[in-house]
This record gives C-alpha cells, structure tokens and sequence, in this order.
C-alpha cells in the first residue's frame, strides 16, 4: 500500500466559462498547484476534468493534517495572491472548498482516474460509519477490476469556515458535514461503475443519509509533489 501523503486533504471544485478555459488550465498547471505543494505542511497537488458530473475541475490537495488549512499563515497566502491568480479568480463560474479530515485511508498510489462520491451523514454515527466504510465497503470495492484504492474524508465545518479575506472566494456557511469517498483507478469507467454499485442511498440510510450520493467520475490531468 502507498498512503495519501498525509491526513489532511483540501478539494476544490471549479469552473469557469469556455472563453477562459485556457488561461485558467495555463494557470493551473504553471503557477497555481506549484504555489500550493510548496506551502508548508503540502505534499502532493492533483488536478482533474470531469467525465461524467459537475463542475468541470476538481483540485485535490493532500497535506500534514485538516488544521493547517485553518492556520493564519495559510489563510494569508490566499489574501496574498498573485495577479494572475487574482485575474482567474475572478472569472470562477463556480466554486466551492472542501476541508477533509481523512478517516479512512486505503490508497495504492496515483490512478489516471477518480471517482468522487459525497454525502451527508448523521454525524452521531460517525463511528459505525468508518467501521462500515473500511472494513465492509472498501475493501470489496478495492477488489474490483480497474480499481486501485480508496480514500474517506469528512469535512471539518471548524476549519472550512474559518475566516478568509479574500473576498473573490465566497464561501456559504455549511452546517452540515459533508463526507467524500475518493476512489482511485485506472480509467473512469471502472471507478464510476464501483462507486454507483457500492454507494447507494438504501446502503448508507442507516447511517443517516437522506439523499441519493452525489457521484462524478474524473480524469487526471496534471499533479506535482515534493
């Protein structure tokens, strides 16, 4: 097994409109992820463009732990942003910061493709819901062909609201804790089809999820490390 390189993880969904695609995607690639693997306490930053779901982008940032997306000098790097980061900002059609505590991890390496499944839970069953999550549902869900690991992660509300004043990246207040499964594999197909037959509504019901999962698929794009 080769673990996520820490037990923090930042998401961030985007999009913008198709006129900007390009200088956003230059951006990306040439600044901005090599901007936010080089922070102290970051690792490992993977990008990618949706298969099937919305929004179109989805940034993966995996860190030391969740409270470091919280601290001061973390809050003022994205009050301190270039003007090329300040230009692309500001075209966003949507986006929206994710601040996960890893619960389960059961990664095995990079894949060129990821499911995201996202749900809410009764956060009184947080317990029955990592014991069921990691030792009834990944572990099937790794065995399948294609796929190659699979990560938990579960909002931390304290540190996604934590004030930032950057006021061209509007966060709504949540009040509820959002989990997200992150599945690995090797093409999209493989991982969106493990992750509709695994993660059902009437499978998680019983840990106080109303709502049908919210599952995209994703293809890798570009990642850096250090």
């Amino acid at each position: 097994m080769m673990p996520l390189l820490g037990k923090g993880m930042l998401l961030t969904f985007t999009d913008v409109s198709a006129r900007d695609e390009r200088d956003y995607n230059e951006w990306y690639n040439r600044e901005h992820i090599d901007d936010r693997v080089n922070l102290p306490g970051f690792h490992r930053g993977r990008r990618y463009a949706a298969v099937r779901g919305t929004p179109r982008y989805l940034a993966v940032y995996e860190c030391d732990t969740v409270a470091i997306l919280g601290t001061p000098n973390y809050l003022q790097t994205l009050d301190n942003q270039t003007p090329w980061s300040q230009s692309v900002m500001a075209r966003f059609t949507h986006f929206k910061r994710l601040t996960l505590r890893i619960q389960v991890d059961q990664t095995h390496g990079v894949g060129a493709a990821l499911a995201t499944v996202r749900f809410v839970p009764d956060p009184r069953r947080r317990k029955a819901l990592v014991d069921f999550l990691s030792t009834q549902v990944l572990p099937k869900l790794i065995a399948r062909p294609g796929v190659l690991g699979a990560a938990v992660g579960e909002n931390d509300l304290e540190v996604m609201h934590a004030p930032l004043q950057d006021k061209s990246m509007d966060h709504p207040r949540a009040d509820e804790s959002e989990w997200v499964v992150l599945i690995e594999g090797a093409d999209p197909a493989a991982v969106g089809a493990a992750a509709r037959s695994l993660f059902t509504t009437s499978r998680l019901r019983p840990f106080g999820v109303e709502a049908a999962p919210a599952i995209a698929t994703w293809r890798f794009l570009f990642g850096n490390q250090r």
